[in-house]
């Protein structure tokens, strides 16, 4: 029996596989990505005290956690430590870990967590409400470790009223709370092997702030002793501060004078402040100080001093003495006349500097000055260093290091020993827009038909003639290539090179922080260029535009930049002067028409051409234009008292319609509602939302349908296309029910609700939508509506090159990191409600309705994949009638192709050219074998007759 149970599951197992395993990284590509590293939370450890085996650990500014495999950077785990935050980026966070433990602490606003560093499982969460967590400290103390093997956490809380915690490493409990009543600032807390150390601002009298330091029992938490520093001098806010060290065996505070031309070193606990002159021989203006210290409680209390100019840097080795507690320079490093980041790393009680620069890379000792390790380094163009962790082995008198270093450019790589391991492109982990545009040239070859299709016959042979001369440079190559095309096809697995049939386009990405990136998708989505298009951290893309070999990307300052699309070579930049809200694209121009739109709804300019747009204005209007005229609306829609209009719809700009109607199982033809000119507008009131269908070129209602007892805080998400509308949101299950859920609803428009009827317009190609009175006519709409099992925020639709492939209704859900394609037949409105289909819906493809829409296993294009953060989903056609390309964007980045209609006009990977080939091959042979034999016989016969 249970053999039998066995094999059915087994037989089953293929049906809801999304794509065939060997689909996989092939006609599919993922970037799991953290974001970029913070220079302070990311480093080397070892998650257990049995292997010397690290992991790579961060928390980036996109406040994700994560562990990365050192070997080949793919992600072990991570998390999205801003769910359990609201202002996850206006707040500081924090990332400790202790050598050999096998937990890790992080602090993001108010939440305090502690994860298995080998799996990223959630130990213990605390959260606090008197203010976000300042500073976060493990107590290394032997007598604080636990069960689990877990250091205790010392935690500092407050904006004004700084709070010092101690919590159980195992299990998070409060053990003690200091509160401190002064009304200092909140700034660090530290520890050393037999005390807690906090440290606070207080504010002088005249200027300045004063350093405090607060000495308290790590056993009870009561306070022993305090020392107020005279800094009020030099020290102006908070960031005069250059350092406090922590968890070391001689906890420092650092900090300039004014001038930059003294640095103060205070061992915490003592009164002595240490003053020693920076040496500057340039006598250049120092542009940064940076101070690097182990946080290791057994390494020497060794810290490097590290100084930057325009145009030179150098750093100096400190050395404390812990029986005088005297601090002493050991030794200095030259001065390069080039940028430098240093690394710390600890080896026992070792601790050593890692040195890069544009153009070597160095390993020393904080003990002695003498280089233990050197490597060239091949600087990239835009690409500097901007922070680094490196992990230092020490093979008798040479040492080998690798560290992770992070780029301006957004890459994060791991070097080993002068060499690139691997890199994360952890830039796109911002990405804010996306657009796809054409690699090879289709779009000059469209432009380049369009003209001939303005010449006279003469006019259009001769420039043919002239474009084909042209194309000639290439015949060279594509000979060169030819052999390689021919031999690559018969004896590998895959059909052909599927490029040439737009499978190979480029997406152009604009990240927050102002990069642009391509990715090639036809490379498995490999990143092609990388640039800086704009010096800010809130770039905000209104639309990319692209023509004949550039893009033009529009901004929401109203700046455009032009980009060479083939090499990212900036060509242009246009400053903005008025701000933007949104872009209309009118794609059907071969060049493309641009219009900007102002906040309070009005087009920047006027086209002298036919055509109509709808905007939105900041007062909650929606508004319809000539865009031949900017002077004034032709209409204006404004909903009812207490609604606000939250966005508005169109119908994607590759929108073809294979069919003018659907053909019934009896053979009669339902016509559908095919206005190219539809807009749908979403109003939200306080606990309601409203759908209206607008023409838009009379602003007339078309429809219009009303859902109550709505979560406005939910997402509300709406597409539009061909002849049907789609919209999801939380909403009551029925009227009469308190029951809540998550719902999909529908709606397909046709021009009668009778078969063979064409509707009061008939089959006239002209009408006038603002003259005739009757005109445009209302739809015939049928809708329905289905239970869906989590939310939905972004919709997209797929889209073909002829609009013949079954369309499918892209998905994404935040709540399990995926993305679905719903099939259009599983949602068409007509399925019977309350009654199996007739056998002539059957012959359509209909069936019983079911309230409740499961999502299938099928469906999923992302498989077992998480998306993390999804901010948009985009499609692309190609010119296989069959396929669709798919691209999301947000944390991660996915790209994808599917066949809503199955891959019906091209072959499979399974068909071998080189089995066809001997085949026919052998039928040859045979035929001219067996060819005299035939003949022999039929003369024989002959005879015998």
């Amino acid at each position: 029996m249970w053999l039998q149970v066995v094999l059915l599951l087994a037989s089953c197992a293929p049906l809801v596989l999304a794509i065939f395993a060997d689909e996989v990284n092939h006609v599919d590509f993922h970037y799991a990505l953290l974001g970029i590293p913070s220079a302070q939370r990311t480093f080397f450890h070892r998650p257990s005290s049995s292997s010397n085996a690290s992991l790579l650990y961060t928390l980036s500014e996109k406040s994700f956690l994560g562990a990365v495999n050192p070997k080949d950077g793919s992600i072990v785990w991570r998390q999205n430590l801003a769910r359990w935050s609201s202002d996850a980026a206006a707040v500081e966070s924090f990332l400790r870990a202790g050598d050999g433990e096998n937990t890790i602490v992080s602090a993001l606003g108010g939440c305090v967590s502690s994860w298995g560093a080998l799996d990223g499982k959630l130990s213990w969460m605390r959260h606090f409400s008197n203010g976000p967590v300042r500073d976060l400290e493990l107590l290394e103390h032997e007598s604080s470790i636990t069960n689990f093997n877990s250091r205790d956490v010392i935690t500092l809380t407050g904006d004004k009223t700084g709070i010092i915690r101690r919590l159980d490493g195992g299990s998070g409990s409060t053990k003690w709370e200091f509160q401190d009543e002064s009304g200092d600032l909140p700034f660090q807390v530290s520890t050393s092997p037999a005390e807690i150390f906090y440290v606070s601002l207080q504010p002088s009298l005249l200027k300045g702030y004063k350093i405090k330091v607060t000495v308290l029992d790590a056993r009870t938490g009561q306070q022993t002793k305090h020392q107020i520093l005279s800094s009020e001098n030099d020290i102006s806010t908070p960031e005069s501060v250059l350092f406090v060290g922590s968890n070391t065996a001689s906890p420092i505070i650092v900090w300039t004078d004014k001038g930059q031309k003294t640095l103060r070193i205070n061992v915490v606990g003592t009164k002595q402040v240490h003053s020693v002159s920076i040496e500057n021989e340039t006598g250049e203006e120092i542009r940064r100080v940076e101070v690097k210290a182990p946080r290791c409680l057994s390494c020497l209390p060794h810290f490097l001093v590290h100084y930057e100019t325009d145009s030179s840097s150098w750093a100096e080795v400190y050395h404390t003495d812990l029986h005088s507690l005297a601090v002493s320079k050991a030794y200095k490093l030259p001065r390069v006349s080039e940028k430098s980041v240093f690394a710390t790393s600890t080896r026992f009680a070792d601790v050593y500097f890692t040195r890069i620069t544009e153009s070597e890379i160095s390993v020393m000792s904080s003990a002695s000055k003498d280089v233990l390790g050197k490597w060239l380094r091949k600087q990239q163009a835009d690409a500097h260093v901007f922070h680094a962790a490196s992990e230092v082995v020490i093979k008798s008198d040479s040492a080998a290091v690798r560290f992770a270093t992070v780029l301006d450019s957004g890459d994060w790589e791991l070097v080993r020993n002068g060499a690139t391991e691997w890199t994360r492109h952890e830039a796109l982990a911002g990405a804010v827009f996306a657009s796809w545009v054409e690699m090879d040239g289709g779009e000059e070859l469209v432009h380049e038909l369009e003209i001939e299709g303005h010449e006279s016959l003469y006019g259009a042979y001769v420039h043919r003639v002239k474009r084909h001369t042209r194309d000639l440079q290439h015949l060279t190559r594509w000979l060169r290539e030819l052999p390689k095309r021919i031999f690559t096809s018969l004896l590998t697995d895959e059909v052909s090179n599927l490029d040439g049939f737009g499978l190979a386009k480029l997406i152009l990405v604009a990240t927050q922080n102002g990069r642009l990136l391509a990715i090639d998708t036809g490379k498995d989505g490999s990143v092609s260029w990388n640039i800086k298009a704009a010096e800010t951290d809130n770039w905000t893309i209104k639309a990319i535009a692209t023509n004949s070999g550039f893009a033009t990307i529009h901004a929401e300052d109203g700046s455009s930049l032009s980009v060479n699309i083939t090499t990212g070579r900036i060509i242009s930049r246009n400053p903005g002067t008025i701000r933007i809200k949104s872009v209309a694209m009118l794609t059907d121009e071969p060049s493309g028409i641009v219009i900007g739109v102002k906040y309070d709804g009005t087009p920047l300019q006027s086209i002298n051409r036919p055509g109509h747009i709808v905007t939105l204005s900041d007062d909650g209007r929606a508004l319809g234009w000539s865009i031949r005229n900017n002077k004034s609306p032709l209409w204006e829609f404004l909903p009812p008292r207490g609604q606000r209009i939250t966005q508005a719809t169109c119908r994607p700009s590759h929108d073809p319609v294979a069919s003018i109607g659907k053909v019934l199982g009896d053979r009669s033809v339902l016509y559908k509602y095919l206005n190219p000119n539809l807009a749908l507008i979403t109003a939200v009131g306080d606990n309601s939302a409203t759908f209206y269908l607008l023409d838009a070129v009379s602003g007339k209602v078309l429809h219009s349908t009303v859902q109550t007892g709505v979560d406005t805080k939910q997402p509300i998400t709406s597409v539009i296309s061909e002849n049907w509308f789609a919209y999801s949101l939380w909403t009551d299950v029925t009227a009469t029910s308190d029951a809540k859920g998550y719902q999909l609803s529908i709606s397909e428009l046709y021009e009668s609700s009778v078969p063979n009827d064409r509707g009061p317009l008939g089959s006239a190609n002209n009408y006038s939508s603002v003259y005739d009175l009757d005109a445009p006519p209302r739809p015939y709409v049928i809708s329905q509506s289905f239970m869906i099992p989590e939310s939905i925020s972004h919709m997209g639709v797929t889209q073909t090159r002829q609009g013949i492939t079954i369309r499918q209704l892209l998905c994404t859900l935040p709540a399990s990191n995926a993305v679905i394609g719903i099939p259009r037949p599983v949602l068409d409105p007509r399925r019977p409600v309350g009654r199996d289909p007739t056998a002539s819906e059957t012959e359509e493809g209909l069936f019983k309705y079911a309230p409740f829409l499961e999502f299938d296993g099928k469906w999923y294009l992302t498989h077992s994949r998480d998306i993390a953060d999804i901010q948009g989903i985009i499609s692309s056609p190609t010119l296989l009638e069959s396929t669709s390309l798919v691209f999301a964007f947000g944390v991660d980045i996915f790209g994808t192709r599917v066949t809503p209609s199955q891959a019906f006009d091209i072959l499979g990977r399974g068909f071998s050219k080189l089995q066809l080939l001997a085949t026919i091959t052998v039928l040859t042979v045979g035929v001219i074998i067996l060819q005299p034999m035939a003949r022999k016989k039929e003369v024989d016969l002959l005879w015998q007759s």
